[in-house]
């Protein structure tokens, strides 16, 4: 595991910009699996204005998001889908017939589970998974549990992350309780994982992630387990890592 530490939220987006744009312009076919919350916003940010001053070209690259409320359409303003068009996908030539996200208006569970799970397999797995890191500890909405969760699932959000998500909707009750996700051996087979972390409410649970026992109470402890890593976080979410 690899650690970066960058002055502030703005040098760690450009950083994590860097690293993205080497992975496309290294393999321009690459599969990027997305996140999305506000972490990664400044991150792909950064990635359009490259793009916008003729740096990049994202025309051959393939992408797979972490996860999709379960009950949105895509075009619902708050559904993971509208989030990537309006932070990155219209602003870039990706082919949107290659960006594929979880489908939210999917009742039947089972079904949506394993048509993405057969999405990812079909483009040839993730070249490069970039995370978030949520209060918890979830990656994805890989919550805290008694298991690793292995394939594309539906979860039941904890009220910890309702709480932290409902500050994008109008009133609490909108909250979906529920979210399709990439299952924790999905990530954990992405090539090369990108773990971003921000600020001083962080700095715990990316203690524990990194320092800490392996352990699905903290999801992202599995990363210790990974052997391609790279954590790019700032002052204030390192703050407790010595």
């Amino acid at each position: 595991m690899k650690i970066y530490k960058t002055r502030d939220y703005e040098a760690m987006s450009k950083k994590a910009a860097s690293v993205i744009a080497s992975q496309v312009t290294l393999k321009t076919d690459s599969v990027l699996g997305l996140a999305t919350g506000s972490t990664p916003v400044g991150t792909y940010k950064q990635l359009i204005q490259w793009y916008q001053e003729g740096l990049l070209d994202f025309s051959d690259v393939t992408s797979v998001n972490l996860d999709e409320y379960r009950g949105l359409s895509p075009e619902n303003d708050q559904s993971y889908r509208y989030f990537m068009n309006h932070n990155l996908f219209d602003h870039v030539n990706i082919d949107k017939n290659r960006t594929y996200v979880p489908d939210g208006l999917e009742k039947d569970s089972e079904v949506a589970c394993r048509k993405y799970d057969e999405i990812i397999e079909r483009v040839g797995g993730i070249d490069l998974q970039i995370l978030g890191l949520g209060h918890n500890g979830h990656i994805g909405f890989n919550e805290p549990s008694d298991c690793f969760e292995k394939t594309t699932h539906c979860v039941d959000l904890t009220e910890s992350t309702i709480e932290a998500n409902k500050r994008f909707f109008e009133k609490e009750e909108d909250v979906p309780r529920q979210a399709y996700t990439m299952g924790i051996q999905t990530i954990m087979k992405a090539k090369m994982i990108l773990l971003l972390v921000s600020g001083e409410g962080k700095a715990q649970i990316l203690h524990d992630v990194i320092c800490g026992p392996v352990t699905p109470n903290v999801p992202a402890s599995i990363l210790q387990m990974h052997p391609n890593v790279i954590v790019i976080a700032d002052e204030a979410a390192l703050s407790k890592i010595k």
